[in-house]
């Protein structure tokens, strides 16, 4: 791109709202994802644009946000407006390439959020896992927004034109590489088409209206008229998903148990509980080839390489449709409270994740699995077949891209219920 074209490029997009698909609804729902932050959370924005995220950020998170772009106009608009909006002793603006990893004001531990819509592909998704991880104080959030395949076979009139500007990946795929490289998913979200209304319609009004003898404006419209046509043409096979990740405790190695680990399994559930009830449980469940699912049954290695905690997640249906059962769960008494059963329950929650599951439910305590996205099952029209308070019997929505499937919780046998 030439000087000239980039500065027609820009030209563009001067002082539009948003330079990426996305919407201050959607932003609200990310930031959910990520539960609970600091009181003063510190927000590293990175490829801010204009700062619709941090202006957001700092108004409702009360956040310290450092907004960081390369382009000088985008962070002078961000300052004017934060000034307007009386949030100008909250945002920091900082210009500087986000490709440098080692820039000002990127501190290793240094920050509770990491946030980047639709800036992400600047680097590639797997470069910010990977550079951008150090960044985040212990129990930090990370915040993604990549461009997505959401067809398993891409047009060759899609695949022609991202092919020349980004790396797509399915859903999965992405979700995949983050497990990969250390990340739990807390959450994600594929972004409704409204999102690409709010980031081309305000563009596709301006190039009615630009001068096309500027220098470098010809090249800047074709490129503007061909995105727009090609999101036109090919837009149900595309879209933006946004990742909401966490680094995964260090002190836990998690993995699928293996036959030589049922004994401790077995051992650990029973110390965890007041019967042996629930350790039975689980041999039983092992023996329902309608309710076992290989390799969705986790355990946490203390640093001496023995079971910690045990996570299980089996086979239930909501109505007729199909979703998982988690339980039980449990950590040995002399690791209770460490971070063993959390780190099991993510773990086990991510496999699920990569199978391509949609509906999680547990009935346990309301004050424990919030913490994982689990909301009242009631919510969604989900009920058990049994009393039991609303608040104890929860749902987690892996992927909402269908509807949610209502109805009676029908448990495998061995459940008893």
């Amino acid at each position: 791109m030439t000087d000239h074209t980039y500065n027609a490029f820009f030209a563009l997009h001067h002082r539009l709202p948003r330079q990426n698909p996305g919407s201050d609804a959607t932003t609200r729902r990310l930031l959910a994802l990520a539960g609970p932050l600091p009181d003063r959370p510190r927000v590293l924005d990175r490829g801010c644009g204009p700062g619709r995220a941090a202006l957001l950020l700092a108004a409702e998170a009360g956040a310290k946000v450092t907004a960081v772009d390369l382009h000088q106009p985008f962070l002078d608009e961000l300052t004017e407006a934060a000034g307007a909006r009386g949030l100008g002793d909250r945002i920091r603006t900082v210009r500087a390439d986000m490709a440098d990893p080692d820039g000002p004001g990127f501190a290793d531990g240094s920050y509770d959020l990491v946030w980047a819509e639709g800036s992400a592909y600047i680097v590639g998704f797997d470069t910010a896992l990977r550079d951008w991880r150090r960044l985040l104080a212990p129990g930090g959030t990370m915040v993604i927004t990549e461009c997505v395949w959401t067809t398993g076979s891409p047009s060759a009139g899609a695949r022609a034109f991202w092919d020349r500007h980004a790396s797509l990946r399915p859903v999965a795929g992405n979700t995949a590489a983050a497990v990969e490289a250390g990340f739990h998913v807390l959450g994600v979200l594929v972004q409704p088409d409204s999102d690409w209304d709010e980031y081309y319609v305000p563009p596709a009004a301006r190039t009615a209206t630009a001068d096309p003898s500027a220098p470098g404006m010809p090249e800047a419209l074709a490129a503007t008229r061909e995105e727009l046509d090609v999101r036109h043409r090919y837009g149900t096979e595309y879209g933006y998903a946004g990742y909401v990740l966490r680094p995964s405790d260090p002190r836990w190695r998690t993995r699928p148990e293996t036959a030589a680990d049922r004994a401790a399994v077995h051992e650990v559930v029973a110390a965890a509980f007041p019967t042996r009830d629930e350790a039975d449980l689980v041999d039983a469940l092992r023996t329902d080839p309608d309710a076992w699912l290989s390799g969705l049954s986790y355990v946490a290695e203390a640093p001496d390489g023995s079971v910690a905690a045990h996570a299980l997640l089996t086979r239930c249906r909501v109505g007729d449709a199909p979703a998982l059962a988690l339980a039980p769960v449990a950590t040995t008494p002399a690791h209770q409270r460490s971070g063993a059963g959390r780190a099991v329950v993510r773990a086990v929650l991510d496999a699920s994740r990569l199978r391509g599951e949609s509906l999680v439910l547990v009935l346990g305590h309301p004050e424990y699995y919030p913490a994982f996205g689990f909301v009242p099952a009631s919510r969604f029209g989900i009920r058990p077949g049994f009393e039991v308070p609303d608040e104890a019997m929860m749902a987690l929505v892996l992927d909402d891209s269908g509807p949610v499937p209502g109805g009676t919780i029908r448990y495998p046998a061995a459940f008893g219920v």
